[in-house]
């Protein structure tokens, strides 16, 4: 039986993923060399869009994609105004342009009529708010989901440190442990965040993300992981057992 000063069970199991999420995180950090630059200078309407057409794409065909629609139509009132179609054979490069283009546009749409102006406002304001407060706001957006908002606000000039999960950090959070089996990327959003420290900055937030997307591409594979030279391996329950499996073999 507990004591009546023992901290409960679930504070106890916080703790420990907590803990092992920092040790992952240093040591990722220092195995791909963090501190990492920020690949985007884009203001955040801009990286908003980017973000919508990075959905399951590579980063080479989405980054065409983007400059192709910035070519094509320069203005982001030129891109919700325009013939859907031409919206879509800009961004061809990117994966499924037939359902992003008039997502796109109606995201568009939505942000002019909230701003009250002729285009798209910048989403600046953004800054102004506490992050809860701006990831709701560009959540209530239709199209927009946690991966999106998160992306908006650090990746974007805003460098605000809200914490973007792509399909790589959550596989590797998920065969850590630090998420469970069944979590989708999208819930996955909150219980991570959840174990970083309160007051990491951008920076700090954006080498977590990076650190383990790296992790992701790099070694712990979606098929055929390279367990046998993970940096981490010791806090991970999914290698281990692979580990332990390929010897019994």
């Amino acid at each position: 039986m507990n004591s009546p000063s023992a901290a409960p069970a679930p504070a106890i199991e916080f703790a420990a993923r907590q803990a092992r999420a920092l040790l992952v995180h240093a040591r990722l950090c220092a195995e791909y060399g963090a501190p990492f630059p920020f690949f985007s200078t884009k203001d955040p309407l801009s990286e908003l869009v980017s973000a919508l057409l990075s959905h399951r794409t590579k980063n080479a065909e989405s980054h065409r994609a983007y400059q192709e629609l910035r070519a094509t139509l320069p203005t982001w009132e030129a891109v919700r105004d325009a013939p859907t179609e031409a919206v879509q054979y800009a961004i061809r490069a990117c994966t499924w342009p037939e359902q992003k283009a008039p997502r796109i546009q109606a995201v568009l749409r939505e942000i002019s009529q909230r701003c009250g102006t002729d285009a798209p406002c910048a989403l600046d304001f953004l800054a102004e708010m506490p992050i809860p407060e701006a990831r709701a706001w560009l959540e209530s957006i239709s199209g927009v989901g946690p991966k999106t908002s998160a992306a908006t606000l650090l990746f974007s000039t805003l460098r605000i440190p809200a914490m973007p999960v792509d399909s790589h950090h959550h596989r590797v959070a998920q065969r850590l442990g630090l998420i469970g089996p069944k979590v989708g990327e999208g819930p996955a959003h909150k219980l991570l965040e959840a174990l970083l420290p309160p007051g990491w900055d951008a920076q700090q937030v954006y080498d977590h993300h990076e650190a383990f997307m790296f992790h992701g591409q790099k070694c712990c594979y979606f098929s055929a992981p390279a367990c046998a030279r993970c940096v981490v391996l010791d806090q991970c329950p999914f290698g281990q057992g692979r580990m332990q499996a390929s010897k019994v073999a």
